[in-house]
Order: C-alpha cells, then sequence, then structure tokens
C-alpha cells in the first residue's frame, strides 16, 4: 500500500505539471491511465467514486 500511494502522489504530480505547461501526448496519456489503476487501488478510491456519483447526480438533475 505504501509503495503504491507514493507512485500516486508522484504520478499526481507528474499530470499536474504536463497540464499546467499544456502538454499531454500519447505517453501522457498512459501516465494518466496507470495513475488511474494505481488511485483504484488506495484508499481513496471510495472517496472518488462517492464524489463522482454525487457529481453526475447533480449534473443529472439540471435542466436546460
Amino acid at each position: 500500500m505504501l509503495v503504491s500511494m507514493s507512485a500516486v502522489v508522484l504520478l499526481g504530480l507528474l499530470i499536474w505539471f504536463l497540464l499546467r505547461i499544456r502538454y499531454l501526448r500519447l505517453p501522457d496519456v498512459l501516465i494518466s491511465g496507470v495513475f488511474g489503476f494505481l488511485l483504484a487501488a488506495t484508499g481513496a478510491a471510495p472517496i472518488i467514486r462517492v464524489a463522482l456519483a454525487g457529481l453526475s447526480a447533480l449534473l443529472g438533475r439540471l435542466t436546460f
């Protein structure tokens, strides 16, 4: 768990940096995918799932 959490933090910082300089290409997308898989294996995954479910419910109630 400790190794995957440190990898999540490092990859998260790398993705943030790439977004900040507006430079995302195919290898960067693969890094983002690896980040997602590692994040899903941490204790933060249930919190993220609840947040995304709440966001989708909110967006589902919007009418235009």
